[in-house]
């Protein structure tokens, strides 16, 4: 059997035991609120008059909703390419015919023989695919 509490206006479901039930729309808001508080949760579940436990309790299940739900982003900040030498060659002194490609970030490639030409292409081909 649930009883009803009035409160900020609203009318509020306890349970058998006297729990406040919370609407989710409720609970939402003041996920959302905290959030932008920079307060400890502690400290906001004292401020709302929630049970800290309680709060802990609905800020986990958001966590754990959130990362379900979300694509993990971190992949998308790097990308890797592997790159296979099939013959060792001598130093690439710097020489007047040398091309060099600069890339977002500072990275640097120079092209210093023609048979380096497939190899770059296929790097600049591959950079910019999304991933």
């Amino acid at each position: 059997m649930t009883d009803m509490q009035k409160s900020d206006g609203a009318i509020l479901k306890t349970d058998t035991k006297g729990r406040v039930q919370t609407p989710t729309a409720r609970r939402e808001r003041l996920l959302d609120e905290f959030e932008r508080s920079g307060l400890s949760a502690a400290k906001f579940a004292a401020v709302v008059g929630i049970k800290y436990q309680t709060f802990a309790a609905w800020a986990a299940r958001r966590r754990k909703s959130a990362t379900a739900k979300a694509p993990d982003r971190s992949t998308d900040l790097v990308r890797w390419l592997e790159a296979v030498v099939q013959e060792a060659q001598a130093p690439v002194t710097h020489h007047a015919f040398a091309v060099r490609v600069r890339l977002p970030g500072g990275a640097q490639i120079e092209l210093a023989n023609l048979k380096q030409v497939p190899l770059i292409a296929a790097l600049l081909r591959s950079l910019e695919k999304p991933c």
